[in-house]
């Protein structure tokens, strides 16, 4: 695969209610040596706006404020995204000496993701025999492959309710990803969630609904493994694959320590407490468009209260 050309990405949303003071966050891009971001623009017709970021992740948050009884509420985030296809396969032969407390974030549980109870036993079970960060964890991705699946009927990319997905082990990016990153933790392996979108490959493309989530694992003293399993079950279930079929074997060797290039993160982070901070408990996760009415949250895949679009261009 090859490097995406330029592309510049639009985001638009309006918040709909017209009585009271909206305020609303957007995840917002930035660089990284996986990806380019540049051209920035950000306009609209807010009374205050400004680039923060939460105190834990660091991920960063477009802000915007809207004065009560605004006759408009318009908030436009348009930027260029140069995204790079990425593999790390190149694993040493030895797994280097670490120390689990300086990964301790990405080792901890989080509301919808424990890390003890059953899905302890079932880490072990799947991990059994295994001695290396590596091999565990790919005995992880194997068993997710193998066992969960793609349900197109789920709310957007699903919540990643742990818990819940073991017992009916079929959901969307976050909840296959939540899983596989729910036992890397449970296993002692360092682990997280990528939040973004996926790019079009038209040369212009109404991508409001293409938000995918991905994962990656720490491997000691080489670097975080890319991952996405989500992905393996997405082709088997639109090829119409079964396990057994050689292009399945394709996806599954693929996904394992790569992404493609047609994808741009945008966060980071589950349990994530805004900045400025929201009303209410912390936000499961950060990969949509936010948005909060006085104390009221929208919906942010209600299209009939909380209306966004992402549109692609090359």
């Amino acid at each position: 695969m090859r490097a995406a050309e330029p592309s510049p990405w639009n985001l638009t949303y309006r918040v709909m209610t017209p009585t009271k003071r909206p305020s609303s966050g957007s995840p917002y891009p930035l660089s990284d040596r996986d990806q380019l971001i540049s051209t920035i623009s950000v306009s609209g017709d807010y009374a205050e706006s400004a680039v923060y970021s939460d105190q834990k992740y660091s991920t960063p948050i477009l802000y915007a404020r809207w004065d009560k009884g605004a006759a408009s509420r318009k908030l436009t985030l348009t930027f260029h995204a140069v995204r790079q296809e990425v593999v790390r396969r190149d694993f040493p032969t030895r797994e280097a000496a670490w120390d689990p407390a300086d990964y301790a974030m990405y080792l901890a549980p989080t509301s919808l993701g424990p890390i003890d109870g059953q899905v302890k036993i079932l880490a072990d079970q799947i991990t059994k025999g295994k001695t290396t960060i590596l091999d565990k964890s790919k005995a992880i991705y194997d068993w997710i492959c193998d066992n969960m699946y793609r349900d197109p009927a789920t709310h957007g990319c699903g919540s990643g309710n742990v818990c819940l997905l073991l017992n009916k082990p079929g959901g969307k990016c976050t909840d296959i990803h939540s899983v596989f990153v729910a036992l890397c933790r449970a296993a002692g392996i360092p682990a997280r969630e990528v939040f973004g979108i996926r790019q079009g490959k038209k040369t212009e493309q109404d991508i409001s609904t293409w938000q995918h989530c991905w994962a990656e694992f720490y491997l000691p003293g080489y670097d975080w493994v890319p991952v996405d399993p989500a992905d393996v079950r997405k082709m088997m279930l639109k090829e119409k694959l079964e396990l057994s079929d050689t292009k399945t074997t394709h996806y599954r060797e693929y996904f394992w320590g790569a992404w493609d290039q047609y994808r741009v993160k945008l966060a980071m982070g589950r349990d994530l407490a805004l900045n400025p901070p929201q009303h209410g408990k912390p936000i499961n996760t950060f990969g949509y468009p936010y948005a909060q009415i006085g104390t009221e949250t929208l919906d942010w895949l209600d299209p009939q209260t909380f209306k966004y679009t992402f549109t692609f261009r090359q």
